[in-house]
């Protein structure tokens, strides 16, 4: 915990045209690693648009090591389908947090850095990273890899720590 950086808040809203794994659906659910840290949403059942609209935090200590988010279909009998992962960029997030904006001073929906899809991301469309009620926040649709179809929408926020180091 000594080299804790900050927590890196992921909220994790929705899928959109997740493939079929079951007999005419799926039941899917998102697991996202860090490191050692492995954080699980719940399942939503017999839904190919689920909404999860869940928040999973991770503690940032390294902010080099890759955030993998793979979705899964639940099977009650057998080992759970993949249906995709990809990879959550978080460095130009993280740049952005590195300013240290004065609240006072930036205009609420300030775009701080646009990410553009690339063969590095797993983008779908251009991301922002904005200023937004007090803090910064990036909002994402990936493109799921090694799956026919899917996207997972998604919203990073940072949480700072007292005493924690800064980069």
């Amino acid at each position: 915990m000594d080299n804790l950086l900050g927590l890196l808040r992921i909220r994790v809203k929705r899928g959109i045209n997740l493939v079929i794994r079951d007999f005419r659906s799926s039941d899917p659910y998102c697991i996202i690693k860090l490191g050692e840290q492995r954080l699980k949403t719940r399942i939503v059942y017999k839904d190919l648009n689920p909404v999860w609209d869940e928040d999973l935090t991770l503690s940032i200590e390294n902010p080099d090591l890759p955030v993998e988010l793979m979705v899964y279909d639940h099977d009650t009998f057998s080992r759970d389908d993949e249906m995709g992962d990809a990879d959550i960029e978080i460095h130009p997030f993280l740049e952005a947090q590195k300013m240290h904006l004065d609240p006072h001073t930036v205009p609420n929906g300030t775009i701080l850095k646009r990410v553009e899809p690339s063969e590095s991301n797993c983008l779908s469309e251009e991301s922002c990273v904005t200023w937004k009620d007090g803090m910064i926040s990036q909002n994402m649709l990936l493109k799921l890899r090694n799956v026919e179809s899917g996207e997972i929408e998604l919203e990073l926020h940072w949480i700072d720590l007292p005493g924690a180091h800064h980069t």
